[in-house]
């Protein structure tokens, strides 16, 4: 379980991380989107937010678990909470996790991964769609963002 413990650490530095960014954009800039067919700013976040539960609810059952429901804020504030609540939430499935949950095979796009190959995956992911998000507030025009992982 200290391996787990280590990964919901590293984890944990990047998703702070971007909260300290959510702290940087206002109400007005959650709808930007650097091209027409882009998600927005809000609606990438919540989906870097919500991918990792369901990355975590796929490992906790064996089976592929698609989100539930789509959510929407209309407050950088609102943006925030839920991005905290859901942080809050996988965190704590995650500690939940058994050696059994993540050596489990999962067939998941087109791979068949053991659990804990499932969670560098959504950590991969999450890393990936954070950086997609600098990118946006800086095309914003904002130039003081936080560092790329949470360092106390």
């Amino acid at each position: 379980m200290s391996k787990l413990s280590g990964f919901i650490s590293g984890w944990l530095s990047h998703r702070k991380a971007l909260l300290e960014l959510l702290k940087v954009v206002n109400d007005e800039q959650l709808s930007f989107r650097p091209w027409e067919n882009g998600m927005s700013l809000s609606e990438l976040t919540l989906h870097i937010a919500g991918s990792t539960s369901m990355f975590v609810n796929t490992v906790k059952t064996g089976v592929f678990t698609p989100p539930t429901e789509k959510k929407e804020v209309s407050t950088a504030k609102e943006l925030i909470e839920l991005v905290e609540a859901q942080t809050e939430y996988a965190k704590q499935e995650l500690e939940k996790l058994t050696d059994e949950q993540l050596n489990t095979i999962i067939a998941f796009a087109g791979m068949d991964l053991p659990g804990k190959a499932m969670l560098e995956l959504a950590k991969d992911h999450e890393i990936h769609h954070k950086g997609q998000l600098f990118t946006y507030v800086r095309l914003l025009g904002l130039e003081e963002v936080p560092f790329f992982i949470y360092r106390p």
